[in-house]
């Protein structure tokens, strides 16, 4: 892993220090740069060493310096990709590096090398021939790519930390993507928090020309569900999925460095322990997880019984309130941007506590967006019921009724629950998803920040993915919002975060191209039936997974927060921020602490925007409310 960043037009080589010095996290291992005074074009980068240890050093050029790279990833099937290249007269200077095979293929292939990339990857190419700047990021944005651009001046990084460093860029903040950022709890790409800036959605390629100083944005693969297989055959396709799986698994136990795996005893994270021991000896292999204090929300006693099953090298921390008091504060100032997800906490912890015995880790993310393993999938069939039975007038009555629950801090308690279904069927099905896991629905956030915007626009980018969808199955629906959205800005930006924090490399196995594209084929019968999720995966693991870790129920990765919340912070950040009604939020933290309601989404989600603004040096931002400039 790595960290990039670069400019084209005003600025110099001061700025691309700081750029660069901002991303020191991402790579610890060493740092390049490099200007270009006839074009203006810098190029800066920070390395963390994980294949062809000696070499490797960037921005990296090909053989008669026409062509450059900053990169940020893996490249899973590289090896396959030089033997291409070479078979086609390409002469390589190193002996296995994923960086170089960018460069030459860029040359052979121009825009159509990501769509041949497997693997996880952000970079940026400077092609002097054709004096423009060619950027992409992977399929699902596994690694993070940012961009400004102000009409004139064109700036990249891995991080909002990094292009807020360069002196000439504004650092306004945009109402309309803090709207979002509450009404996802996430911030989807393209949006980005500052105007002018934006994040490359993954499955995108940008080309900015040095002359006209034009930019361009393509996409090059979106997830989309084309079932076409015959569903009649369940043991060949589950046989057919396992291979896949340990095929996926193999390529990214390639590494240079000490490696282990994220293990919180659930069937993605399981299996992945279970395939890697098939390639390697088990004693070899380590494990990691992280447990609660609470014992509602904890899962090492699961991952210990795993790593027992397949003899692993196992350790775990657990994290208690008193631990979360001192760790919250310090990382939320220092994500990159306000995420509404509590896991980041744990995720941190789980990093941290890894990367003292490894460099890179492997994780079970993406099987529960491929799979249909969220809890929303098991509510979709009694939504329908509910919304053709009860009459609108009926429903607004049952959240006031649903209100005089009582509230239980427990991990997804009753009331939680309910309250949550009730708030997302308030609205059309089309929204449904985002709603679930939002920190405020809209009506709340009309009221909370003061600039009115309606639904379709709150929730453009997930009608989006509805609308395109091809079969009409809200299973299916569910399956392309999850993968498409919540996948990329929520689980994999968190899992980036926390892990680049202290330097460790996470290769999330499920993510593969060919397992990904045999999953995009299946209909989702094979996905989901009789109420539950990862059918077919269950199947295919079934000789492979002890039952108890097949039939168990998917618990999550959540933290006490409702419970949390009541006693962080001491002092809730309530400063004046322009645009924002900070006496409603004022109210909501009172009646969350006096046990009167249960805000925890919302408040989180405040917590994380105030942390990050004071991290920032933002204070209280100015907030600017014409999006068409973002």
């Amino acid at each position: 892993m790595c960290g990039l960043a670069g400019f084209a037009g005003s600025g110099d080589a001061a700025d691309l220090a700081r750029m660069t010095t901002a991303l020191a996290h991402r790579g610890p291992d060493g740092e390049g740069f490099y200007s270009d005074p006839e074009t203006a074009v810098h190029l800066g980068h920070r390395r963390l060493a994980i294949i062809d240890l000696g070499g490797g050093a960037q921005p990296m050029w090909n053989g008669d310096e026409t062509i450059a790279v900053v990169y940020n990833g893996e490249i899973y099937n590289h090896v396959e990709l030089r033997r291409e290249l070479e078979a086609r007269g390409h002469v390589f200077r190193s002996s296995h590096s994923d960086t170089e095979v960018l460069i030459h293929g860029y040359a052979e292939w121009g825009s159509d090398l990501p769509r041949r990339l497997n693997g996880m990857f952000a970079f940026a190419l400077y092609d002097r021939t054709r004096r423009q700047l060619f950027l992409a990021r992977d399929r699902f944005g596994e690694k993070p790519l940012y961009y400004y651009f102000d009409g004139r001046n064109f700036g990249f990084a891995s991080e909002l930390s990094a292009l807020t460093e360069h002196r000439h860029y504004d650092r306004t903040v945009d109402i309309r993507s803090l709207q979002k950022f509450f009404a996802y709890s996430f911030l989807p790409a393209p949006n980005a928090l500052y105007r002018h800036c934006r994040k490359l959605p993954g499955g995108h390629f940008l080309a900015f020309d040095l002359d006209s100083r034009r930019l361009s944005v393509d996409r090059y693969w979106q997830f989309v569900i084309e079932p076409d297989i015959d569903p009649s055959d369940e043991d060949g396709l589950a046989e057919e999925l396992l291979g896949l799986l340990q095929q996926a698994v193999e390529r990214r136990l390639i590494s240079d460095v000490p490696l282990g795996i994220f293990l919180s005893g659930g069937i993605d994270s399981s299996a992945t322990l279970a395939l890697a021991a098939r390639c390697r000896d088990a004693a070899e292999l380590k494990t990691f997880t992280i447990g609660f204090t609470e014992k509602s929300f904890s899962e090492h006693d699961y991952a210990d019984a795993v790593a027992k099953r397949f003899g692993s090298h196992h350790s775990v921390e657990v994290l208690g309130l008193d631990g979360a008091r001192a760790l919250i504060p310090e990382v939320l100032a220092k994500l990159d941007e306000p995420l509404g997800d509590g896991s980041i906490i744990p995720t941190y912890m789980l990093s941290r506590f890894t990367r003292r015995d490894v460099t890179v880790a492997l994780s079970g993310d993406g099987g529960d967006e491929l799979f249909a393993g969220y809890d929303p999938f098991r509510a979709l069939g009694p939504a329908a019921l509910y919304e053709r039975l009860v009459p609108k007038a009926v429903h607004s009555g049952l959240r006031r009724v649903a209100d005089w629950l009582p509230i239980s801090t427990r991990n997804m308690s009753l009331d939680f629950r309910i309250r949550r279904t009730l708030m997302g069927l308030s609205y059309p099905r089309a929204v449904w998803n985002p709603i679930w896991l939002s920190s405020l629905e809209p009506q709340d956030i009309r009221e909370a920040l003061e600039e009115p915007l309606e639904t379709e626009e709150l929730y453009a980018e997930a009608l989006e993915v509805w609308h395109g969808n091809r079969t009409g199955n809200l299973v299916d629906r569910g399956l392309e919002f999850y993968t498409n959205l919540y996948l990329q800005d929520d689980i994999l930006t968190k899992v980036d975060r926390a892990a680049m924090m202290v330097s460790l490399e996470s290769r999330a196995v499920f993510l593969d191209n060919d397992l990904v594209e045999f999953c995009r084929r299946l209909p989702h019968t094979l996905k989901y039936r009789n109420g539950q999720g990862k059918y077919l995966l269950r199947k295919a693991l079934a000789n492979v997974l002890p039952d108890s870790v097949l039939s168990r129920p998917k618990k999550g990765f959540g933290i006490p927060m409702a419970a949390w919340l009541k006693q962080i912070p001491a002092n809730p950040p309530l400063d004046p921020v322009s645009g924002v009604d900070v006496d409603w939020v004022a109210k909501r933290w009172q009646e969350h602490r006096q046990g009167k309601a249960d805000h925890r989404f919302l408040l989180w989600s405040w917590l994380g925007f105030r942390l990050f603004a004071d991290g920032m040096g933002i204070g209280g931002p100015a907030l600017a409310g014409d999006a068409a400039d973002a």
